[in-house]
């Protein structure tokens, strides 16, 4: 049965997959439940869309007063300009290198799966930081069910692994059958647009909606133990067909660090812009964060949806640029731009 999505559907669709806010994902899904088609060709959407909406909500509810406590959070609240996910195989040195570059109290030990609930951390970069989200180890012999629910509202992965393990390879592949199952792709693309593919039908629509898709970049952990990374590297795509970009780290000596960050910045076209009040200076220690081709309607949306809504020009200073322009709500903006809001 065709499912004759609605206009006001596909809208809610649009906004969910682009929010992060837990409140304004819980909005969509209502928006959602209440625009789809109601015929037996959506029967099963609905109920997932029902499913999550009481998932959400309870999260957003806090532990119930009196009740018993339901566990640690796995789905953690994005903070920063972007939620960065790790995932990798058991004794990768994922925990390790959480540790190294979010100063976290995680669990670090030369056993496997010490690491049980989502523990986040953040990353610094210039006068931003992103939220690194160290996971549990990803293995056939200890699954975590959770696991696309955790990974949904994250913008992009780091894939930690050991390429000096001779398991390596096989590891890696068993990651990614598992995720296949939970409808979690990974890709070496870091163009990922929020909206459908063009030409997209109401069939593909649906059954891409809830699927996660993130992009990937490799790190090479342990780099400092590997005399032939080059070589491990090359093999290693050889036999797994993966074209993620990859970076060499090392939690022991520091290697390649301080690399993440300024990449992920870079290829996350992440973009800062300070707001000020008018007659004072400009806040230049608050960036706001958006994305590349983001509006100066987007950044009055982090500040409040209301001035979003109400919003009716801005003056604009481009980055060092002594004169400011007034701009309407469209006007996309650049790294280190910063807004007089007027509503």
């Amino acid at each position: 049965m065709p499912a004759n999505l609605t206009p006001e559907f596909k809208t809610a669709e649009a906004a969910f997959r682009q929010a992060r806010d837990p409140k304004e994902r819980l909005e969509c899904l209502r928006e959602m439940l209440r625009t789809i088609p109601k015929h037996k060709g959506t029967d099963h959407l609905q109920g997932d869309i029902k499913s999550r909406i009481k998932d959400l909500t309870e999260e957003l509810a806090g532990p119930k007063k009196g009740g018993a406590r339901g566990g640690p959070a796995t789905v953690i609240r994005p903070e920063g300009a972007a939620q960065i996910a790790l995932l990798g195989p058991p004794n990768a040195g994922k925990s390790a290198l959480h540790a190294r570059l979010t100063g976290s109290n995680a669990t670090v030990a030369p056993y496997p799966f010490t690491t049980q609930f989502p523990q986040p951390g953040m990353l610094p970069c210039e006068d931003v930081a992103f939220q690194l989200l160290d996971l549990p180890p990803l293995a056939v012999e200890r699954p975590v069910p959770w696991i696309a629910q955790t990974l949904q509202p994250a913008d992009a992965c780091l894939f930690v692994v050991d390429l000096g393990d001779p398991e390596c390879v096989d590891r890696a592949l068993a990651i990614h059958a598992l995720l296949a199952e939970k409808r979690v792709t990974l890709t070496e693309r870091w163009d990922i647009g929020a909206a459908p593919e063009p030409g997209e039908d109401d069939e593909a629509t649906l059954a891409n909606l809830f699927a996660v898709r993130l992009p990937a970049l490799l790190i090479s952990a342990k780099a400092d133990r590997i005399p032939a990374l080059a070589d491990e590297w090359a093999v290693f795509q050889e036999l797994t067909s993966l074209r993620y970009p990859m970076l060499a780290a090392s939690a022991t000596t520091g290697e390649g660090l301080d690399a993440i960050g300024p990449w992920l910045f870079r290829q996350l076209g992440i973009v800062r812009v300070y707001t000020k009040t008018p007659g004072k200076p400009p806040d230049l220690n608050r960036p706001f964060t958006v994305r590349r081709g983001q509006t100066v309607r987007d950044v009055a949306r982090l500040i409040h949806r209301d001035l979003a809504q109400s919003l009716k020009y801005a003056r604009h200073w481009s980055h060092g640029q002594p004169h400011s322009q007034q701009v309407g709500p469209e006007h996309p903006v650049a790294d280190r731009d910063i807004l007089e809001l007027h509503g």
